[in-house]
């Protein structure tokens, strides 16, 4: 009876380890048994291939705030020789990232990167019967490996899987790695299709457009490796697309991959991927997003923009507040100079502090982001926006009252608040102002009390009372451009 009691005790102990592998619940994304969320930056292209080269920049990162490094992992560099493996560049990224208290998103550059098949083992490339390329309008091979390769999916799914089942090993028990991104930025280039007597064949049988072709044949071939990897490893996995511009057709832009409008195709031909994420580097960051904030398909966005992107804050509250993002990560962020540096960690550092009350709002439908949409253009709508929370309907303006229009820079300025229940609040942000009123339009709402403060270690700690200028006699909520702030509010009514 002793051995079997002691046998279910070690039972019940080792599940809950099991169950703490990360993984998505309710659009959000769970670590270590909690609500994360990433607060990111994705590596240049070829900056984890070399450890001696990227050591001087994780204490960086760290002091960025950042808690998530997107980094990635090639074929070419795990399977130099078909069949022999070499992790050496994962397990050291790993030991860097723990070193760091950082986590890790990996992103797995196998068949395609950017549309191109540049990353692949030199056995790969050399081997075009086996493994085939694409045929371009001039009747010649594409550096592209075809999706109607049979030998080439199989290849990249044996490698995926390896490399799962390592991370499996070696990671397993610690969780430094939460996430996968499956290829990279797959699509068609420079036409709608790839051609070629097999795709050639199979586009006469299929019934719907070229794009559509190009988007079912590439989700079914990552299907095959996403499938292969979660049999080894079932992380979180997804795969991102490169948006195109207004007006142009498939194959001016990467024809085929993981798009917006595409999601249903993608979501039949690829059940095993968890979620399309769109990265964006055009000025309509908040069009691109709407069209992926779908309901089961959490919101990431892997690239937003280039580290130092000035828009970064305002595009991050969109994200993460006004869509309940799990979240945001620029990109090249080890290349950023000082000065976004340092707006990026003010960002990440309120973020971060706020983490907890963010993902509990999140969870409860009790938070709302603000920023200025932008046109592809680059035309800015600095209207007001107006939502309703808790009772109150809040307007957000975004052009400053006691700051000269041409010192500041409404694009860049954005926000969130988030319902602590009853009448109190958290307004955060920088560049906004905010007025409220009852919803019911009973009376008028006044401003009890309003502190200015900061979250440590969970704990709010609260700083200057501010019922006096800086609320314009009761007037407004203010936060001011050119620094990230949190005040806590206490509403009541009048009247």
């Amino acid at each position: 009876m002793f051995r079997l009691l002691a046998s279910l005790l070690l039972l019940f102990a080792a599940a809950p380890a099991a169950a703490q592998m990360p993984h998505l619940k309710n659009d959000q994304l769970i670590v270590d048994g909690k609500p994360f969320l990433v607060l990111g930056g994705e590596l240049g292209n070829s900056s984890a291939s070399d450890r001696a080269w990227l050591k001087p920049h994780w204490p960086r990162l760290k002091a960025m705030h950042l808690n998530t490094v997107l980094a990635p992992v090639s074929w070419e560099l795990i399977e130099p020789q078909e069949g022999t493996l070499d992790f050496t560049t994962v397990d050291w990224l790993i030991e860097d990232a723990r070193a760091h208290d950082l986590r890790l998103v990996l992103l797995w550059f196998g068949s395609w990167k950017n549309s191109m098949s540049t990353y692949v083992p030199a056995w790969v490339k050399r081997d075009e019967r086996r493994f085939p390329r694409t045929i371009g309008a001039d009747g010649k091979a594409q550096e592209i490996l075809s999706a109607f390769g049979t030998a080439t999916r199989d290849a990249d799914a044996r490698a995926f899987a390896a490399l799962m089942r390592h991370l499996k090993q070696v990671d397993g028990d610690r969780h430094t790695v939460i996430m996968i991104q499956v290829e990279n930025e797959i699509g068609f280039l420079p036409t709608a299709r790839e051609h070629g007597p097999v795709a050639d064949a199979a586009f006469a049988r299929f019934k719907g457009s070229q794009e559509a072709f190009t988007a079912d044949a590439y989700a079914r071939f990552t299907e095959a490796v996403t499938r292969a990897g979660k049999r080894e490893y079932p992380l979180p996995m997804y795969v991102n697309g490169a948006q195109g511009r207004p007006g142009k057709l498939p194959g001016e832009y990467p024809s085929g991959g993981p798009l917006a409008h595409l999601i249903e195709v993608w979501r039949k031909g690829a059940p095993s991927i968890d979620f399309l994420a769109p990265d964006i580097y055009f000025p309509n960051f908040a069009g691109i997003l709407a069209g992926y904030a779908r309901p089961g398909n959490p919101l990431f966005v892997p690239e937003a923009n280039n580290a130092g992107d000035p828009r970064a804050a305002a595009n991050a509250f969109g994200v993460i507040a006004r869509h309940r993002g799990i979240g945001f990560s620029p990109f090249s962020i080890e290349g950023i100079d000082g000065p976004g540096a340092a707006k990026l960690g003010a960002l990440y550092g309120l973020l971060d502090s706020m983490a907890p009350e963010i993902l509990r709002a999140q969870a409860s439908g009790r938070i709302l982001g603000f920023s200025p949409p932008v046109t592809f253009e680059g035309a800015v709508d600095e209207k007001p926006q107006v939502q309703t929370l808790g009772g109150y309907r809040f307007t957000v303006s975004f052009v400053d009252p006691w700051t000269a229009k041409d010192k500041q820079v409404p694009a860049e300025h954005g926000g969130m608040i988030l319902w602590l229940g009853g009448e109190d609040y958290l307004i955060a942000g920088s560049g906004i102002t905010v007025t409220m009123e009852p919803v019911d339009g009973k009376g008028r709402a006044g401003l009890d009390r309003v502190e200015e403060g900061a979250f440590i270690d969970g704990r709010w700690v609260p700083g200057r009372l501010l019922n006096g200028d800086q609320t314009h006699q009761g007037r407004h909520v203010r936060l001011p451009p050119d620094a990230q702030g949190v005040q806590r509010v206490r509403l009541y009514r009048y009247g």
